[in-house]
């Protein structure tokens, strides 16, 4: 794996206030998502590491900032927020070193910014103000507004000019799968935080109330529930398999890695079973470490 000094010098990235810029929103990515971080530090083609870290380390900016507070908080958190990055992005230039480094990564690769302006409109809408979903087509509506462009201002980076309808669309399927597995994993301290993330008609569908979930009922509906849950996330896991086609090929070691580390997830879950309301289901370390060296093993020199 080159330097990271290296890796700034394969991207092109000059002048030593926008170097540390870049440096300042990967250690950013490092403290929150190592496992992200060291799959596109260790598998990542180099000129593409320090934008992608850019970018998600912007996409998880504003999913803190739209997830930090009360409801007043968050919807004037995120229009500061807001304002900020639109200058950022029209001059180039801000106060903050992560929104530099991202202005920077959204022209030199040619990111509409329609993505970033769509992100964060959903921010505001789908994910501050979130009250669950009543049924599919909400949670369908959720993604078309938050999640997908959420993916999009981070992935989208690695197509100079940005993803075409068809690169586009395998995202909006990726998504799809990575949202169900992280709210299945996530159970227990959504429920914690007040966030209920199976749509209610589904909790009806089974005679399942919110209460039986809040207190981790061992019940055969809970377990019927759940099961099918798992089976949605498989089925819309199995259907974004078809991403790696539509990825940059420096980008598919990362992306293959992604995917397997969510069908793992996604498997300890499904062995969970009413224990994933009572603690939430995380990657571990062994599997993680033992995922990344046999793809860096892989990965073409």
């Amino acid at each position: 794996m080159p330097s990271w000094r290296t890796t700034l010098t394969a991207a092109g990235v000059s002048g030593s206030r926008l170097r540390d810029d870049y440096t300042y929103a990967a250690r950013r990515v490092l403290r929150r998502e190592p496992a992200p971080y060291l799959a596109l530090r260790m598998l990542a083609s180099p000129p593409l590491v320090p934008c992608l870290a850019a970018g998600l380390a912007f996409m998880n900016l504003v999913d803190d900032v739209a997830e930090t507070g009360t409801a007043a908080q968050r919807a004037a958190g995120l229009a500061a927020l807001s304002e900020r990055v639109e200058a950022a992005l029209k001059s180039g230039d801000s106060p903050d070193p992560l929104l530099r480094a991202y202005a920077h990564a959204v022209e030199s690769r040619g990111l509409p910014p329609h993505w970033v302006s769509r992100f964060l409109a959903g921010a505001a809408t789908a994910e501050a103000g979130f009250d669950g979903f009543e049924a599919e087509e909400d949670f369908q509506a959720y993604l078309d507004a938050y999640a997908w462009p959420g993916v999009l201002v981070f992935t989208g980076l690695q197509y100079r000019g940005g993803p075409d309808p068809e690169q586009a669309a395998g995202w909006r399927r990726f998504v799809d799968a990575a949202q169900r597995v992280d709210f299945l994993a996530d159970l227990c301290g959504d429920l914690a935080d007040g966030r209920l993330c199976i749509p209610r008609a589904r909790l009806a569908d089974h005679a399942v109330t919110r209460a039986d979930l809040e207190q981790a009922r061992d019940t055969p509906a809970v377990r019927a529930l759940l099961a099918a849950e798992c089976r949605r996330a498989r089925t819309a896991l199995d259907a974004a398999r078809g991403i790696l086609d539509l990825a940059e090929p420096g980008l598919r070691p990362v992306i293959a890695t992604m995917t397997e580390l969510m069908a793992h997830q996604l498997t300890a879950v499904e062995r969970a079973g009413v224990a994933a309301l009572r603690r939430d289901t995380g990657y571990g370390l062994a599997a993680p470490l033992r995922i990344l060296v046999r793809a860096a093993r892989r990965r073409p020199v």
